[in-house]
């Protein structure tokens, strides 16, 4: 098998991380944790997606000013969301004096842009660059689902998107955790037409990333202090440990989704967990960067998880492709 891990000889850090969110996200476990929290979930816009692309704003401006950086000490902004176009990154980030590149990764984006950001800064290319991803409930109903007025009922496996903007600067000096290596997703696509089980969706494709990064690796999962999907929810969660461990891998108490440490899904009613752009983007600029700051975590991979459809091709019947791209990030 060939192998497709890229390892860093100088590998890149995440020297500043930072989260937006809204009021459901702020009442979670996690709550307390984030930078950012605007309990109408609007940001002073009209629009939610306006608001969305505030919260992108807000995000890359408090990311520098942890560091105490300015566009100029920037190369590049990789930055994606849910929306038709990217437009909530398209906008938020119009006043920013920095090469811009737009991505489309669906739930996976905050580690695309990871990904992409370290394999510019590791191999020379940049110095510093910024990510960025979002999502926001009310434009992602309305562009995916239905609008919020319609009063529409989520299934048992249906997930709840995130109000939220992660952004984080990756860099080749300075301190933070360091991203050792990557593995690119591969599209995988089971034949899931389920808009409301995403779960299902996405879990063929952490498995089959998971899977080629064990054998490439000659790891295993009780090797990390943590393993995390992002965003699988509970019933991709589930789907991902039961066929993982026949393949021979037992995902064991290591292994977490963040659409399942983001919210109470009981006593907030969450269904299925959380999911959408920003979902693992804050969960790791905020809960899990600062355990691997602190040295309470040393060792781990982090998967960002998206479902590649459009609202067009779920109506046409189109199946839900999945990518699942993987992050090996170590303590300072």
């Amino acid at each position: 098998m060939k192998n497709e891990i890229i390892k860093f000889d100088n590998p890149p850090k995440i020297i500043s991380a930072s989260s937006v969110v809204g009021k459901k996200e702020h009442d979670g476990p996690l709550g307390k944790l984030f930078d950012i929290v605007d309990e109408t979930d609007a940001f002073n816009q009209d629009t939610w997606e306006k608001s969305e692309s505030e919260m992108q704003r807000l995000a890359v401006k408090h990311v520098m000013e942890k560091v105490a950086l300015k566009d100029d000490d920037i190369d590049a902004l990789f930055a994606g969301d849910l929306t038709n176009q990217c437009v909530s990154s398209n906008y938020g980030l119009l006043n920013f004096d920095i090469p811009f590149f737009g991505l489309y990764g669906a739930c996976s984006t905050a580690a695309e842009g990871l990904l992409l950001s370290s394999l510019t800064v590791g191999f020379g290319i940049f110095n510093k660059t910024v990510t960025v991803t979002s999502s926001h409930n009310c434009s992602a109903e309305r562009q995916f689902r239905y609008p919020l007025e319609y009063g529409g009922q989520h299934t048992p496996t249906s997930q709840w998107t995130v109000t939220g903007s992660g952004a984080y600067i990756v860099s080749k000096d300075g301190k933070g955790p360091i991203i050792s290596e990557v593995l690119p997703g591969k599209t995988i696509d089971r034949g899931i037409t389920d808009i409301n089980n995403m779960g299902a969706a996405m879990a063929p494709a952490a498995i089959d990333t998971l899977t080629r990064f064990f054998q490439q690796s000659k790891t295993q999962p009780q090797d990390y202090d943590l393993i995390t999907t992002g965003d699988l929810g509970y019933e991709g969660h589930r789907i991902v440990k039961e066929l993982m461990l026949g393949k021979g891998f037992d995902m064991g108490k290591q292994y977490n989704d963040c659409g399942l440490m983001i919210y109470d899904r009981k006593k907030q009613d969450m269904h299925a967990g959380g999911s959408g752009c920003g979902c693992s983007a804050v969960v790791f600029a905020s809960h899990i960067y600062n355990e691997l700051c602190s040295g309470k975590l040393k060792n781990i991979l982090f998967l960002g998880t998206g479902a590649l459809m459009s609202p067009s091709s779920v109506q046409q019947g189109q199946s839900i492709p999945g990518i699942a791209h993987l992050l090996h990030i170590k303590g300072e």
